[in-house]
């Protein structure tokens, strides 16, 4: 079971208007990888050419704010919800 990704509507025209995708990997940049893979152009608008989410983007696994944990190195796993959001 892949982890599932929630997708703000700002971006789901990048996911075929799909609000949840599935990806794959270890840590949240690789799930990010994954999504670009998929979803051409989503990295960029997540993450800055450093590597780093947007300041205006906040994400999540499993509700918890991955500025608080490992940022972009939070493990996840098979089952876990990453969500992207829109910082207002």
């Amino acid at each position: 079971m892949p982890v599932q990704v929630m997708i703000p509507t700002p971006l789901r025209k990048l996911t075929a208007e799909k609000e949840q995708v599935p990806a794959s990997g270890s840590t949240v940049a690789e799930v990010i990888d994954d999504l670009e893979k998929n979803h051409a152009g989503i990295k960029e608008r997540v993450l800055t050419p450093e590597g780093k989410a947007h300041r205006f983007i906040l994400i999540f696994v499993n509700d918890e704010d991955i500025r608080f944990t490992d940022n972009l190195a939070t493990p996840v796993k098979d089952g876990d919800t990453v969500s992207i959001v829109p910082a207002i």
